[in-house]
């Protein structure tokens, strides 16, 4: 939880003693809870962190609790609906039978709420193809992870050369590194013209970083976009979710870049 508030504190270009200042806390307990020593910040704590980061407190809170606010309503409204989670679980459904469940669920029941963090806007799945998912790359700096997947992207047409996307993600990795938590890493490069496109690197052996939280990073999401906006720190915002949900075990043993897309997909069913 630390690694993520503090990426996304530095998305937002806040620093860490204006943030404390607005939150009336000190700058030192900012810090514990951003390198993990202190606990995660109550569910309060967090809405106003959310609000002053200019992010939907349900994402927060989901991140910081690993449960959606969304799901906890609903549960609350239909208990009933507690022992069909508890039967899945009971039989260990993974990626491909939860798949077909959701979209039995998407076929009988097409009605569907919308999120209040409007989480569906800034979906990762949509934006890869697998011709830009590196499976097992083994690399000495993460330079080397974004040098390939700009070459990549720079494939795609109206796309920026790839020495240009390369030199946007180094010195946005210089700026506000590459973590966001529970070995997953996300830059994101604003260069004007570009397409909003998305690559993903899987790191074999996983990459140390200096992420408060020391997850070597086994996932690395590569985004681009033309300009540097909230969508952009939405998009952030929303792999850390990921993150949190288990996106770097759930991409451990993919064998194929289709794979790959799938899961991350079959993960943002609830998003």
């Amino acid at each position: 939880m630390g690694t993520t508030l503090r990426r996304l504190r530095l998305e937002s270009g806040v620093s860490l003693r204006d943030l404390a200042r607005r939150l009336g806390v000190s700058s030192a307990y900012l810090s514990r809870v951003e390198h993990g020593l202190d606990a995660a910040p109550t569910p309060e704590r967090l809405e106003a962190i959310a609000s002053e980061l200019g992010l939907p407190a349900s994402l927060l809170l989901e991140v910081g609790h690993r449960v959606s606010p969304f799901v906890e309503r609903y549960l609350e409204h239909e208990p009933q609906a507690a022992p069909l989670f508890l039967e899945i679980a009971a039989r260990g459904l993974g990626a491909e039978e939860l798949a077909e469940v959701q979209r039995y669920v998407a076929r009988r029941f097409p009605k569907r709420a919308a999120l209040e963090d409007g989480a569906g806007a800034h979906r990762l799945s949509p934006l890869l193809d697998t011709e830009r998912v590196v499976l097992a790359l083994h690399c000495d700096a993460l330079e080397d992870a974004y040098q390939i997947a700009s070459a990549r992207l720079a494939a795609l047409p109206r796309m920026p050369d790839a020495s240009v996307l390369a030199e946007a993600f180094r010195a946005r990795e210089e700026e506000v590194g590459a973590g966001v938590g529970a070995g997953v890493g996300v830059l994101c490069a604003a260069v004007a013209g570009a397409q909003p496109r998305a690559a993903l690197v899987l790191l074999a052996p996983p990459l140390a970083t200096d992420a408060p939280d020391a997850e070597p990073l086994s996932v690395l999401v590569l985004l681009v976009a033309p300009t540097r906006s909230r969508e952009t720190l939405l998009r952030v915002a929303h792999v850390a979710r990921l993150a949190a949900r288990g996106m770097a075990s759930a991409l451990r043993d993919v064998a194929h870049p289709d794979e790959a897309r799938q899961r991350v997909a079959t993960l943002e069913l609830v998003a």
